[in-house]
């Protein structure tokens, strides 16, 4: 371990550095994939390396970053400063993470057991977050323990290799721009079922898609479960859907929409 640890140093700002924790992680507790985003405010989250085969990396990366990263519990959990360390993403998910739409139409299909994530804070509110994938069973509790004991190195080396991360965002990454605003998540439940929903209808929309349940949504928003529920009945029927499928299909529809009128500005 000491000596991998060595190369680990020595790759510090090379082009293999990633590469090289990966490997060196794999000797601590084996997984399938690797996968290392950086994250700024509500940008669009910049792949800064992965393991993946072309298909599974369409999944994984690609069309991760059309839209449905905005529900991405690892994303979430940028977004509201979750303090650096390891996480298990059950640990960061909401109550009905694994019942929701966002887990149903798009993260059942990358087939993971598990998915753990490093969280690591940079320089300019940037985060990196080297996630570890597994495909067919979960982490041991002493796996998670021995990751966490490495915990230090991790954040050590990748602070310094990533150091000047929020400078390669470009300006859409500015949360005060136009552009990032529009794919802010705020901006992106706000304007779901404009001239439409309510805006308590909205909130409604965001939370029920994140994954929350009616009792934690009523919690959440200071409202009774079963007027949770009265509400969704009133999207459904606006929106003339009938399931939070077709709910989640909307969403990501309207979000790709605007991506692409952002875009042509």
């Amino acid at each position: 371990m000491i000596e991998a640890t060595g190369q680990l140093v020595d790759s510090i700002e090379a082009d293999d550095f990633a590469n090289t924790l990966s490997n060196t992680l794999r000797t601590i507790a084996p997984f399938d994939f690797t996968v290392v985003f950086g994250y700024l405010g509500s940008a669009r989250p910049m792949d800064l390396f992965d393991d993946f085969p072309r298909g599974k990396r369409q999944i994984f990366v690609e069309d991760y970053q059309e839209g449905p990263y905005l529900l991405d519990p690892f994303y979430l959990a940028c977004v509201n400063n979750v303090a650096p360390g390891l996480y298990r993403i059950k640990e960061l998910a909401p109550d009905r993470f694994f019942q929701g739409e966002y887990f149903r139409n798009y993260y059942a299909r990358t087939g993971l057991a598990e998915e753990i994530g490093f969280f690591i804070d940079l320089p300019g509110n940037a985060t990196v977050v080297v996630s570890l994938m597994r495909a067919e069973k979960a982490f041991s509790a002493k796996e998670i323990r021995q990751l966490k004991e490495y915990w230090p190195i991790v954040r050590a080396t990748c602070a310094r290799h990533w150091k000047t991360l929020a400078s390669s965002f470009d300006n859409s990454a500015n949360p005060e721009s136009d552009a990032s605003l529009q794919n802010s998540v705020e901006i992106a439940f706000t304007s779901f079922g404009e001239g439409v929903l309510t805006p308590r209808e909205r909130q409604v929309v965001e939370h029920t898609l994140k994954g929350h349940s009616a009792d934690a949504v009523g919690r959440i928003l200071e409202i009774s479960p079963g007027t949770v529920r009265i509400h969704r009945r009133n999207i459904y029927s606006k929106l003339q859907i009938n399931s939070q499928g077709e709910l989640f299909s909307k969403f990501i529809d309207t979000l790709l929409a605007g991506d692409s009128r952002s875009r042509k500005h």
